[in-house]
């Protein structure tokens, strides 16, 4: 199950997913890129909004009537607004959305999916956090960084307390990735964007590809010693303190 299957990093996940032979339910609030989602993988496409606690029961109960198990949950839907900026001029409504989406929906995504893995005695959930998780920025954009940290301590959290129970929960922290999201950015307020790139030791952004190659490590067996984690895919980002030049 991936939600915001419809573009960037969910859509290149469900790729990734589909050609490692899972089943994909495409999840994503428009129902036309659910549908060419799921259309290109062999999928299942769901229309739904990922805060809204029913839209969130739905998704499951569809999959598992659907297929008859949930292995792996990602939650990858999130919003990144122009309006999310400094704490001093962010209003509280726009905090207030960008906590829906990126944290309070991964919240639900977890409520509702932790019932079928404990049935089942195993699975994983991803949820995507950020490298922003982990270190501060000078460009700040409050809301956002703070959602990404509630996912990061959330995961870790749901990770310790599932694990005797046969259920992996990491998070997965990406760092600047070439996404419509990104590109957004770029086109908006380039400088902005290059002062990013700037701080990225590999001196360029990820490819969704490798953050959805990083994913199906995580929902594989081969992390099956790997829970509760913060799994950092960024280019070193994080560890840097001056990058080459």
């Amino acid at each position: 199950m991936v939600t915001g299957a419809g573009s960037g990093i969910g859509l290149a996940a469900a790729r990734r997913l589909a050609s490692d032979g899972a089943r994909v339910v495409c999840v994503d609030i428009n129902t036309a890129t659910a549908e060419a989602a799921a259309n290109e993988v062999g999928g299942l496409a769901v229309t739904a909004d990922v805060t809204a606690p029913d839209d969130v029961a739905r998704i499951y109960a569809t999959a598992d009537e659907q297929y008859g198990r949930i292995d792996i949950a990602l939650h990858n839907a999130g919003i990144s607004p122009p309006e999310d900026d400094s704490i001093l001029t962010t209003q509280l409504d726009v905090w207030r959305r960008v906590q829906e989406v990126n944290l309070t929906s991964v919240y639900l995504g977890c409520q509702a999916v932790l019932p079928y893995m404990r049935r089942a005695g195993k699975g994983s959930i991803i949820n995507v956090a950020s490298f922003v998780a982990v270190m501060g920025s000078a460009t700040s954009q409050v809301s956002y960084t703070a959602s990404k940290g509630g996912v990061l301590a959330m995961s870790r959290e749901l990770g310790v307390q599932f694990a005797r129970e046969g259920i992996r929960v990491n998070a997965l922290c990406p760092g600047p990735v070439n996404t419509p999201l990104l590109q957004e950015l770029f086109a908006a307020d380039p400088e902005r964007a290059q002062r990013r790139l700037v701080h990225v030791p590999m001196g360029r952004f990820a490819e969704p590809t490798e953050i959805a190659a990083a994913i199906a490590f995580l929902a594989g067996d081969d992390s099956s010693f790997i829970t509760a984690s913060e799994f950092l895919v960024d280019g070193g980002i994080s560890a840097a303190y001056t990058t080459p030049l």
